[in-house]
Parts: structure tokens; sequence; C-alpha cells
């Protein structure tokens, strides 16, 4: 059987310098994996990623799955030659980067209908941030000419500041007739999504097509944070990083 590997990106295959642990103190152990738009390092793998990424290509094939844009992922220097997903399952890319259309245009209309709900809790965010003195704005993020979902992040990346904006009122706002709609905090990022918006919408999608063109196939998914978990219980295998937030509640809570 052909085996595919479903993998979030940030945090999972890489992740910023600050992240890496004990390998900050030696650095050269470290290898550049992603990049800024001006071209400056965004992140690293380390040895054992490597190690796991070289286990990979020995008869594995992986699907990037991630939140990133087509420019972000444009912007991560690993090898990918399959499917990939993107925007939290908002685009799925073909293999050679086309964009799917018909996913596209099937996702577009559900966010359509999810756009006023987006633009009510982002005035509602930036309100907050005026009333309160808080600099963090709500963003919308968009991509191929289509809205996806807001993000939240801390001016100063001081994550623990986001916590009081999610309870006091992204929470609220959902409980009050707006449950189509879902958050998700991991660090320094606050991200409100439609549910209708989900990565395993899209590897269901793309394991469909893998399993007419294949036959049985065997799929693995991979992620570090809450959001990932419904995609990974879609696939055969799930696989967690060690000190995640994932393996926290999962794992690492035992």
């Amino acid at each position: 059987m052909k085996k595919f590997l479903f993998a979030d990106l940030d945090d999972t295959l890489f992740q910023t310098f600050g992240k890496c642990g004990a390998h900050r103190d030696a650095p050269d152990a470290l290898q550049p994996a992603a990049y800024y738009k001006d071209g400056s390092i965004c992140s690293y793998t380390t040895p054992a990623q490597r190690s796991f990424l070289a286990l990979l290509q020995d008869g594995m094939t992986m699907i990037p799955t991630t939140a990133r844009d087509l420019d972000g992922l444009r912007r991560v220097h690993l090898p990918f030659d399959s499917y990939a997903v993107i925007n939290y399952g908002g685009v799925v890319l073909e293999p050679g980067g086309a964009v799917d259309r018909p996913w596209l245009e099937g996702v577009r209309t559900a966010m359509h209908t999810a756009l006023p709900g987006l633009l009510e809790l982002a005035a509602h965010i930036n309100a907050h941030g005026a009333r309160t003195g808080y600099a963090g704005r709500a963003r919308m993020i968009e991509d191929i000419g289509t809205p996806f979902f807001l993000v939240v992040k801390d001016p100063d990346k001081l994550s623990e500041r986001l916590a009081p904006l999610e309870e006091h009122v992204v929470r609220p706002w959902i409980a009050d007739g707006n449950r189509d709609y879902a958050v998700h905090r991991n660090g320094n990022n606050l991200a409100i999504l439609p549910k209708a918006l989900d990565k395993a919408h899209a590897v269901a999608h793309i394991t469909a097509r893998l399993k007419a063109e294949h036959g049985e196939i065997v799929t693995f998914g991979m992620g570090d944070s809450r959001s990932d978990a419904r995609f990974m219980a879609a696939c055969d295998y799930a696989i967690i990083p060690r000190g995640t937030q994932l393996a926290g509640v999962t794992v690492g809570a035992l």
C-alpha cells in the first residue's frame, strides 16, 4: 500500500529559533527551513526533525496540512511534491501547485456566508482594544481572493495577554448565537474560524482522491496543536511531537 503523511508545518516539522530548546546553545545543529518575506530566516529544523524527514522520504509521501497561505507555503524550503492543504483547509493544491478550483469554489460559498459574522467579531475585538488600551487587533486572513478567518497576535508576543480577550470577548460572542464559529489559541496566536473551515474536510477530500487513484492506502496525520486533532483523527494513524500543545492534552497528560 502507498503511504501518505498529512503533516502540519509550524511547530511540527520546524519551529522558530526561540522554540528550539537546548539546540539554541548549539546553533550549528540547526538548519533553516522557512523564511520571512524579507528573506531572513523564520524557522529551523533540529537534527531529530531532519532524521524524521529522511525517514518519511523512504517510501512515504508528505502532504503539508497547514494554516499558512500560498505565499507562506512557498517560503518553506522542504521537499513537497504532492497535494497540499493551506489556509486551514480553505485551499487545496494539486500536485504541481495548481489550485483545486472546484474545492475552492465550494469553500468560497461557505466563507461568503461566514464573512458577516467575522466582520462583526473583528469590530468587537478592536472596540475592546480601543476601550482597554490593548494593542492587539483582529486581522482578516485572505488568500486567492477569499477571506478565511480572523487572527489576533499580541504585539509584544506575550501570549498570556490573549487569554482575557478570548475569555471576555470571543467566547461570549460565540455563545451568543454564533456557534458556527470556533476559537483556537496556541502560543501567540488566537484564531477564530468558521466551522466550515477545517483541515479535516480537506484531508478527507484528498484521501478520497488518493484512494480513487491508488486503491487502498495508509494515511498518517501529524500535528502539534488541538486544532490539528480533527484531521489527525481522520487518518489511520496519528503522530504527535513531544512537548507540544496537543501532546500536553493527550499522551503527555498520562
